[in-house]
């Protein structure tokens, strides 16, 4: 391991143009990806958000007695897919469609809203399945005359995320294999460089084991150096992106950490499946 080391050293010592040039493209390639997944998490992250106000509403019958209602609130909440009960009064209605629909409060005028429950569902309960089980469940209540929960509404915002979420694995498998493509062209470049001396440790009797070693360390370094640069430079757009066009979040820690790691796994992968190909032609 240490000679391999020193291997990666004098190579790096060699040829620090063709160094600084394969680490350069190699963040460039995971910089793309990156940015497409800065654009993933935040597509992600605002599906949630809508998502989050997803909720079903009971409207109460006219004329039926407050406790009644907050009898049967205990056992609405005890629904396990549920995570808040709210009763808005007809009071409460009248008020909020005011402070809502300001322009309109001169039509506001009579008392003529039905109060309701207001149910919020757990975080993962959110799906058009569930929450039209909850509503058939709430229907059985006598007092409930209707229930809505915008069923049309809660079935698109579900297909979006689901097609966002397949979109992203396609495309993040897309970028992925462009970014190992160009790792493994880099690397093909320093097997090419220096194939003579290869020559020379074969007659010398360098196992392939040893050869590969310098270059998957390599390949590793780089994959680690670019994926750090990339990592910069997403922070960078995310930040200028942020500044003069629309609020971003850029990635968690344990993200970015992955993204690192990433670089330095699809490095070592392309080094490996490069020096195997042309380690037979040297």
């Amino acid at each position: 391991m240490r000679l391999a080391a020193r291997e990666v050293l004098i190579g790096f010592r060699r040829a620090p143009l063709l160094s600084v040039l394969s680490v350069t493209t190699i963040a460039f390639s995971l910089f793309a990806f990156g940015l497409f997944g800065l654009v993933a998490v935040n597509l992600r992250r605002s599906l949630q958000q809508v998502e989050e106000r997803v909720e079903i509403r009971a409207f109460v019958a006219d004329g039926t007695p407050t406790e009644t209602v907050v009898a049967a609130m205990d056992s609405i909440e005890k629904i396990a897919e549920i995570e808040k009960v709210e009763l808005v009064t007809k009071e409460q209605a009248l008020q909020r469609a005011r402070r809502e629909l300001g322009e309109f409060s001169d039509v506001f005028d009579g008392n003529f809203l039905p109060a309701s429950l207001e149910l919020r569902l757990k975080h993962g309960y959110r799906d058009p399945a569930t929450a039209k089980a909850v509503s058939e469940r709430l229907r059985a209540y006598d007092f409930v005359d209707d229930v809505r929960y915008g069923e049309e509404w809660v079935a698109k915002l579900y297909r979006l995320r689901n097609i966002a979420t397949a979109a992203g694995v396609i495309l993040g498998l897309a970028f992925a294999a462009v970014a190992v493509i160009i790792i493994g062209a880099t690397i093909r470049m320093a097997v090419l460089a220096r194939s003579r001396e290869i020559s020379i440790m074969r007659l010398v009797g360098a196992t392939d084991g040893f050869v590969r070693m310098p270059f998957l360390i390599e390949g590793f370094l780089k994959g680690v150096l670019g994926g750090t640069l990339a990592l910069l430079l997403t922070w960078a757009a995310g930040e200028m992106i942020s500044r003069y066009f629309i609020e971003t979040t850029f990635f968690d820690a344990e993200i970015a950490l992955l993204g690192v790691l990433s670089g330095a796994l699809i490095g070592l992968l392309g080094s490996a499946v490069s020096v195997g190909r042309h380690l037979r032609k040297v």
